[in-house]
């Protein structure tokens, strides 16, 4: 099988029937074409993500807020089990840490970190995944939220971040590819890419200007080489200049 890429899948615990749905669909047509699925262990929307990536033979990592011998919550002993098994269970902590509320919140950069692109399918006004999509805008990987009913508490988040956030809406599988594909500016698996463009590419927004120096503090570049590879950028078209800062061209190559 093709390795596609990663893409984080997180949201609601308390998820409807349409975000569980939704979770599924999406998780498993990603895994079943070599994407890896990366979440949370969690229930809701993180559990029917990592079942759906596991029932089509796929390949999914959940990151724990505990140690990795800590099964939380303990409703997913035996989901936690299989994903050790058929893919990985991961922690930055110790085995026997037991897992608090602030190990959680740090949990979620690791999320966040491991997918070329995080989806919300489901999330609350204050719900953890929003720290998980602010930790992927941090980073400068591609956002995507599920858009839900305007009257679903469950879905008000996800209209947040489409709303006062970089958030791209999402609303099918091949959507989400487009994510850290088209948008990124070149397809997964292309070993002729320059790393220090791909890291630049990544730190750019197709909605909101970024001046070079935010963008060398995102992708760890100089300032001068942040401004040497826009210029060969913007020559190539996939990138443009707008005020003090600078805008990636959707769908440039």
């Amino acid at each position: 099988m093709q390795y596609r890429g990663n893409v984080a899948i997180v949201g609601a615990r308390a998820s409807s029937g349409y975000g569980d749905l939704l979770a599924a669909e999406f998780a498993g047509d990603l895994a079943g074409s070599g994407a890896v699925v990366i979440s949370g262990g969690a229930y809701g929307i993180d559990g029917a993500a990592h079942r759906a990536a596991l029932g089509v033979g796929g390949a999914t990592v959940a990151l724990l807020a505990g140690g990795v011998d800590r099964a939380y919550p303990q409703g997913h002993q035996s989901l936690l089990r299989e994903i050790a098994v058929k893919g990985a269970v991961v922690s930055e902590v110790p085995c026997g840490t037991a897992p608090t509320k602030w190990r959680f919140l740090s949990r979620n950069r690791l999320i966040a970190a491991l997918g070329q692109a995080t989806v919300v399918v489901e999330a609350g006004w204050r719900s953890g995944s929003i720290n998980t999509a602010g930790h992927a805008a941090s980073l400068g990987r591609p956002l995507g939220a599920v858009p839900g009913p305007v009257t679903s508490a469950t879905s008000s988040g996800c209209h947040r971040l489409l709303r006062d956030y970089d958030a791209r809406c999402v609303t099918t599988t091949a959507e989400i590819r487009e994510l850290w594909e088209t948008i990124v500016g070149m397809p997964q698996g292309d070993a002729t890419a320059d790393p220090e463009q791909v890291r630049l590419r990544d730190a750019l927004s197709t909605r909101t200007a970024v001046p070079a120096q935010e963008l060398a503090r995102r992708s760890g570049l100089s300032v001068t080489r942040v401004e040497a590879l826009l210029g060969l950028l913007e020559l190539e078209g996939a990138v443009a200049r707008s005020g003090v800062g600078w805008r990636r061209s959707v769908g440039a190559a």
